[in-house]
């Protein structure tokens, strides 16, 4: 059957049936953990509804990088972007937006602007689950159109003065991890044993960094179920020669008095200055807190976004295949909840390229990149 473009990048582009977040759709080809077979399988086990297309997913995982100039403008500017090892999703967004810009006909600031907006919206809706995906989206705006006075500029000037802003706030996203990884080092020390949950770039920039300075230092890696993202954490850590224990996620309690210190990524840091993150992360911090270990999250300031959770089911659902191994009886509830939310009073610091922030000082800052 034919797909539309989109369709065909993003088989999920809002929380419909099957209920899988277009990054675990995609996961396949971002980081090669899990395989187009057990994707299908999976997809095919939380389908909801009868004669779904269990196939769907990896098919859409198949699907050949698109080059930037083809024709359907912005997701495919963005796929493109994606698509490169180091490129978070939300990077990907502010190059295309950034792209749009650059390629817009528009005459005015008005058409351009509008231009720009509906590319974001479409942006946005391409995974409608995505935190910092929709930030990023909402910053770049900000960014590249918070000044007045471009009204008062000749149109070409303003659009240059715009595209020098899009690509500025893009290169700083770019930068984003390795700032964070230089903030980092004071607070990782000879001797001392890390818990990190599942697969974080940014966190991974900053033991990098780290076991560059030669410091010496442990990791225990939780296993990251069901798509074992803890290991794919563990092999990098140990092809760089850091000493590493994979633990059972349901071990983190028994294993805390191992721990010196927990370094978690961020999928959203909210208005709170608590943080969306993978599912698990929530009862690491409880653990942590109830045993005076400060957790630490490394997270970029392109993930910042205006929302205010008040508990774990106050914010847009986001689904993750879930395979056991063996068949689940019928009429049995699966849990398929990607990630939940940590409140900020079970956070130590956020290692951010803004600066190391406390918890508190979060919504000051979201002011401020808002503004």
């Amino acid at each position: 059957m034919a797909m539309e473009p989109d369709a065909a990048q993003n088989p999920n582009p809002s929380p419909v049936p099957p209920p899988i977040s277009a990054y675990y759709q995609t996961r396949a080809e971002h980081h090669a953990v899990v395989s187009s077979d057990w994707l299908a399988h999976a997809a095919a086990a939380a389908a909801t509804s009868p004669g779904a297309d269990a196939a769907a997913a990896a098919d859409a995982a198949a699907v050949p990088p698109p080059s930037p100039g083809a024709a359907g403008g912005v997701i495919e500017e963005f796929n493109f972007w994606r698509r490169k090892p180091e490129a978070a999703e939300a990077v990907a967004a502010i190059m295309a937006l950034a792209a749009v810009i650059r390629s817009s006909r528009a005459t005015t600031m008005m058409e351009l602007e509008i231009e720009l907006k509906k590319a974001s919206d479409k942006l946005k809706s391409w995974d409608a689950t995505s935190i910092s995906l929709s930030a990023a989206c909402d910053l770049f705006m900000r960014f590249v159109t918070r000044t007045s006075h471009l009204e008062h500029e000749k149109f070409d000037a303003a659009k240059s003065r715009l595209i020098e802003r899009g690509e500025k706030f893009g290169e700083i996203s770019l930068k984003a991890r390795k700032t964070i990884a230089m903030l980092s080092q004071d607070f990782i020390y000879d001797g001392c044993t890390m818990l990190v949950h599942g697969y974080s770039r940014v966190v991974l920039e900053v033991l990098k960094l780290a076991a560059s300075n030669r410091k010496l230092f442990r990791v225990i890696c939780t296993e990251g179920r069901p798509d074992r993202t803890g290991l794919r954490m563990s092999n990098e850590l140990a092809a760089l020669g850091i000493p590493v224990k994979v633990l059972i996620d349901s071990a983190v309690a028994y294993s805390m008095d191992e721990v010196d210190m927990v370094f978690v990524g961020a999928d959203g840091v909210v208005e709170s200055g608590g943080i969306i993150n993978m599912m698990g992360t929530y009862q690491i911090a409880l653990v942590a807190h109830g045993m005076n270990k400060p957790v630490y999250v490394a997270a970029e300031s392109y993930k910042f976004a205006r929302l205010y959770p008040l508990d774990q089911k106050d914010m847009t659902p986001a689904h993750r295949p879930i395979d056991f191994g063996v068949p689940v009886p019928t009429g049995v509830e699966v849990e398929t909840s990607a990630r939940d939310y940590t409140p900020p009073q079970y956070l130590t610091l956020l290692l951010t390229d803004l600066g190391v922030l406390t918890p508190s000082v979060v919504s000051d800052e979201l002011i401020q990149l808002y503004l």
